[in-house]
């Protein structure tokens, strides 16, 4: 008997026909391997697989059999996921397997009706679904009934964990699952799940992090790719398909139709027209502009206006319908979308992905093909690239196409080495320590200096903050009124601080800006940051409105919808991007090698990019002359070192003899140089990180880095350190200084 007929024997009827009723012919290695680890061990469980892979019936089957043998006496298995989308979704393809077993799966987050998450606080049973935010609300507001809910609690599910390791949401999860482990005396297993992790062993650690249970991570032989990918690249002004070198050459042998609007965007009309697809920007701002452009193209062609649209500012009902008619099997429908369709809600079989420039990571771009392709056919992605046309005198670094070069470098890290990012921790995660005190002291209603900080920094995300330095926090909050102390001697929350706790924004831990909601009529169409004049238009859900009137005490914006399209902007952090992929671009630049995956014109603007990197020496030498007194420097570091590189240089300035200093994102820098010339420059720096360099030192005395959302609080002297230990790198910056003097030429 092999392994999976071991495995597949365990299971009770009702999966076994659930089974057969997919047409499954065996289990596939990653059910195996759960089914392992849940029947045979008492371990918690990582599970990495790719999308689509059976992941979350690889966990359930496991668990739905022992909840079936010995039934809870109270919530069996919390399913944390971070989204409410992902909640309303998961488990529909296996409603009848749930309908089978008979246990019961309540929802819980915030647009949940509270007469349905009083039935589970009546009879509290099955399998809660639940987001983190709604978890700390629990963890505060009902914490005498914590054991009661899951007193017999044996499985925490935490979803798409790979958008949760090393953030503060999920670092918030961790803290949560610490603070109900010590309310109930026990540790229940803990299973995460994820498509693209980068480095599992470490993704293993954040998981189990308190828990007395080992982790085991399954290891399965990494499957063949099979793939159907294409770049294909565009200038704006080139009204042409074809713009390629030889077209222009000889345009009798290359059809090149004029088109109406814009190239690249009719050729990504194109690639998606009659087909059901998802269209990816990485920011709402394109997203709404690629919207309301095929718009434009249909109405420009007669044809039907097939657009919906899927970001975080859209009101719930635009987001929920454009995942219900995605959700249709035979409805050619296509939706443009950030993030928030990255994630893994089921909308069937797609026929194709489209991305409007590269994606910003590896694991993006992984989450983003895996999104098509189900049930049996190969993922398919086209990624198109857009830019303005050069002018003679564009200098040397814009005439790289930097997005089509990051790119190929994605794609090429994942084929050759199968390289996605690893999770990054922060040592010093002050807004969501300030905000777990404020949680922890709620719920506990009063408690000692001494209590309070063991209880807090023995949550494992706070492991590396000093005991002085936590004290420090504490001192600022009763200075400004966040914690009071009484007679006793013992802290509560003070008068500020029951304000900021009495916001149901608490519960997040992420930024929440101060939004204001859209309305046409009765329709909520979502929300925006800045409020225009009445008469003033701005666009949003893919359409243009214009302001009638202005609610500015309930922040509410009344509109009409008119014709035409515009430009939108939002405030945003787009994350960072990994060194591995700034080394895998210069090395993009210095081969020779032909990608079958790019279209014609991608292929020849890379052959040009390449003639300019070698013509220039940008892929020998780091530091280029530009000519006169202009230097460009190509360091090929991610974001983390870029800045830290350029902070140093910065502060360096007046010894390196440079000004008017300019970055674009990681990809370089340019600055003037009177006084120096490229040795100079290496030898001073690598003079001064001989000496050793104190981070903190490049951090400005007055400068308050605010990022997270409870920064505002704290004290700016714990902010500057935490900025220069999590936000700032130096030996990725002394490994390329030293490169740069290895390969300085010899004097004459």
């Amino acid at each position: 008997m092999t392994e999976a007929d071991r495995v597949f024997d365990r299971f009770p009827d009702f999966i076994k026909n659930y089974i057969y009723s997919h047409n499954w012919e065996t289990l596939r290695a990653v059910q195996i391997a759960a089914a392992q680890t849940l029947f045979e061990t008492d371990h918690n469980l990582l599970l990495t697989s790719s999308t689509a892979s059976g992941k979350t019936e690889a966990a359930f089957f496991p668990i739905l059999t022992d909840l079936m043998e010995r039934p809870p006496l109270s919530v069996g298995v919390l399913y944390v996921a971070p989204l409410k989308s992902l909640i309303n979704d998961q488990f529909e393809r296996m409603d009848d397997l749930l309908r089978e077993s008979g246990v019961k799966v309540t929802h819980w987050h915030g647009d949940v009706a509270q007469s349905h998450k009083k039935k589970l606080m009546d009879h509290p049973t099955g399998i809660l679904q639940i987001t983190p935010e709604s978890l700390e609300a629990m963890l505060i507001h009902r914490s005498n009934d914590l054991v009661r809910l899951f007193g017999d609690l044996r499985y925490i599910v935490l979803d798409e964990i790979h958008i949760l390791t090393g953030t503060d949401r999920g670092n918030q999860i961790i803290c949560q699952l610490n603070r109900l482990d010590a309310k109930l005396g026990f540790s229940p297993r803990r299973i995460g799940l994820s498509a693209t992790i980068g480095d599992p062993q470490t993704a293993a650690n954040w998981l189990g992090a308190g828990s007395p249970r080992p982790v085991d991570v399954p290891q399965y032989e990494a499957q063949k790719i099979h793939w159907r990918l294409g770049l294909e690249h565009f200038y704006i002004q080139n009204t042409h398909a074809d713009q390629t070198q030889q077209a222009r050459e000889d345009p009798g042998n290359h059809p090149s139709p004029n088109y109406a609007m814009d190239a690249g965007y009719e050729y990504m009309y194109e690639c998606v027209k009659d087909r059901k697809a998802l269209v990816f920007s990485n920011t709402r701002e394109e997203t709404e502009y690629l919207t309301a452009t095929f718009r434009q193209i249909a109405a420009m062609r007669n044809e039907p206006d097939v657009f919906l649209i899927h970001h975080g500012n859209l009101s719930a009902a635009l987001r929920e319908h454009a995942e219900t008619v995605m959700k249709q099997e035979d409805v050619h429908a296509v939706t443009c979308a950030t993030v928030t369709m990255e994630l893994g809600i089921d909308i069937g079989r797609l026929e194709r992905v489209l991305q409007s420039e590269s994606p910003n990571s590896v694991s993006s771009f992984l989450q983003r093909l895996g999104r098509s392709g189900r049930r049996g056919q190969p993922p398919e992605m086209m990624m198109v690239f857009r830019e303005e046309n050069p002018l003679p005198d564009t200098p040397l670094p814009q005439l790289i196409p930097w997005n089509l070069i990051r790119a190929i470098a994605e794609i090429q890290l994942y084929i050759e080495e199968r390289f996605i990012e690893p999770p990054s921790f922060r040592k010093m995660p002050w807004s969501l320590c300030f905000q777990q005190t404020l949680s922890i002291l709620a719920s506990s209603g009063e408690l000692s200096a001494p209590v309070l900080a063991k209880k807090v920094l023995g949550l494992p995300p706070f492991a590396s903050i000093a005991k002085e330095d936590y004290r420090q926090l504490i001192l600022s909050m009763l200075e400004k009124e966040y914690l009071e102390w009484t007679e006793e001697k013992t802290l509560i929350i003070g008068l500020k601080g029951e304000k900021i706790l009495n916001s149901f924004k608490f519960y997040a831990v992420f930024k929440d800006s101060e939004d204001f909601t859209v309305r046409c009529g009765s329709d909520e169409i979502g929300t925006i940051t800045t409020p225009p004049p009445v008469g003033d238009r701005f666009a949003l859900a893919g359409k243009v409105w214009e302001v009638e009137e202005l609610d500015l005490p309930r922040k509410l914006i009344y509109v009409k919808a008119v014709e035409g399209k515009m430009q939108v902007s939002w405030p945003g952090d787009y994350g960072e991007i990994h060194t591995r992929i700034l080394e895998r671009m210069l090395q993009v630049l210095q081969e020779d090698t032909v990608y079958p995956y790019l279209k014609e014109n991608a292929r020849h603007r890379l052959d040009v990019a390449r003639h300019v990197a070698r013509n220039t020496g940008m892929d020998q030498q780091m530091l280029v002359h530009l000519g006169g007194y202009s230097w460009c420097l190509f360091p090929w570091l991610g974001t983390r070192s870029f800045r830290t590189f350029r902070k140093l240089i910065a502060r360096e300035s007046d010894s390196l003899g440079i000004s008017n200093l300019e970055f674009d994102g990681c990809n370089y820098m340019i600055f003037r140089m009177e006084k120096g010339d490229a040795a100079s420059f290496v030898l001073r720096m690598k003079e001064i990180l001989t000496q050793g360099v104190d981070l903190l030192s490049l951090v400005g005395k007055k400068e308050i880095p605010l990022f997270d959302k409870y920064d505002p609080y704290i004290p700016g002297d714990l902010l500057r350190r935490a900025y220069a230990t999590d936000r700032l790198r130096i030996d990725e910056v002394e490994k390329r200084v030293e490169e740069m003097y290895r390969h300085m030429p010899a004097e004459e």
